[in-house]
């Protein structure tokens, strides 16, 4: 890390925001730099946490020639690089991600935000980091159900443009359970290549990069409703099962495809079905709040079959048909 701020950005003076969990387990990328920590979990995504961070910067005299390192999971690369996006109208930001969740999603594409009572991720804004530092050898040091939850994105990465990919994954689930370190810079590369290569076409979301959503319009509903208890990671795998099944009904997705995205999921560890307490109709409430919505229509990405997104006429994403899915909840 030293080696790069001297290379890249020696003028910079570092700051670093950092998950207190990460930081109270892992050494410092950085032990000399003024740390600033926050409580983990999706629940300090927050603007009040903005609002704090942002003050404690302030309080400090950072000036313009700060750069904030992020130093985390998914919650540190969103706040943190919401933090860095706003702060004397923008400041540049390296993610240093520390899950598997963060290295292959949301460290990569520039999506930065915070929840709202409303719904996830509406307040935000688009600020790609100056650079990310992957290790695959911190996700061995992960809790199994954190570092599961992050092989969603990257079965999800398959589902929507790489069918090969997909049937790797599955067909690596020993070494990807016991974290081959070679098995995971695999798919490290592979899935954060998927993904860049997209973002770097429609960088704002303003056409395709909207395939990326797949399993989102429902997994963001799924944490709403569980008081965002249900990790991010576990809320896509369902997300992407039930939109893939949703697609079949709608006669947009070819039949079988849903059992393949199980299939996949089911490799990996991840679940397939929403807990038994969740039920339909505030699933349904939370996704009227869905960012994707557009003219009163709720919108999802769908996927025509295995490694090949859905298109809509001009578009990337579908209304869809809420009598169905609430059938589907049922």
């Amino acid at each position: 890390m030293r080696t790069l701020l001297e290379t890249e950005f020696p003028s910079r003076q570092p700051v670093i925001i950092a998950d207190a969990t990460v930081a109270a387990a892992l050494p410092s990328p950085l032990p000399d730099a003024v740390q600033l920590t926050f409580r983990g979990g999706e629940g300090s995504k927050t603007r009040d946490e903005w609002l704090r961070l942002t003050d404690a910067l302030l309080e400090r005299s950072f000036d313009r020639n700060t750069i904030i390192i992020a130093f985390g999971g998914g919650v540190t690369t969103d706040l943190a690089g919401f933090v860095a996006a706003t702060y004397l109208r923008g400041v540049p930001w390296i993610a240093v991600p520390t899950t598997t969740l963060a290295m292959i999603d949301a460290s990569v594409g520039g999506k930065t935000g915070v929840n709202t009572p409303a719904g996830k991720n509406l307040v935000g804004a688009f600020h790609p980091p100056a650079a990310v530092c992957c290790d695959p050898m911190l996700l061995r040091t992960l809790p199994d159900r954190a570092y599961r939850e992050g092989l969603a994105e990257a079965v999800k990465h398959g589902l929507i443009l790489d069918a090969e990919y997909g049937r790797w994954i599955a067909s690596h689930r020993d070494a990807v359970a016991r974290r081959d370190p070679a098995t995971l810079t695999t798919l490290i590369e592979r899935s954060v290549g998927i993904k860049a290569d997209v973002v770097e076409q429609d960088e704002r979301e303003g056409g395709r990069r909207a395939i990326l959503n797949a399993g989102h319009t429902i997994a963001h509903a799924l944490e709403q409703v569980s008081g965002y208890t249900l990790p991010h990671g576990e809320a896509v795998a369902i997300g992407l099962v039930l939109e893939t099944r949703l697609g079949e009904a709608m006669g947009v997705t070819a039949p079988g495809t849903s059992n393949r995205a199980a299939e996949w999921l089911r490799a990996v560890g991840l679940p397939v079905a929403p807990p038994a307490n969740v039920r339909a109709e505030p699933i349904l409430l939370a996704m009227h709040a869905d960012k994707k919505n557009r003219g009163g229509e709720i919108h999802a990405a769908l996927i025509a079959e295995p490694g090949v997104p859905a298109r809509d006429g001009e578009g990337w994403t579908h209304p869809i048909d809420l009598s169905l899915l609430a059938t589907l909840l049922r």
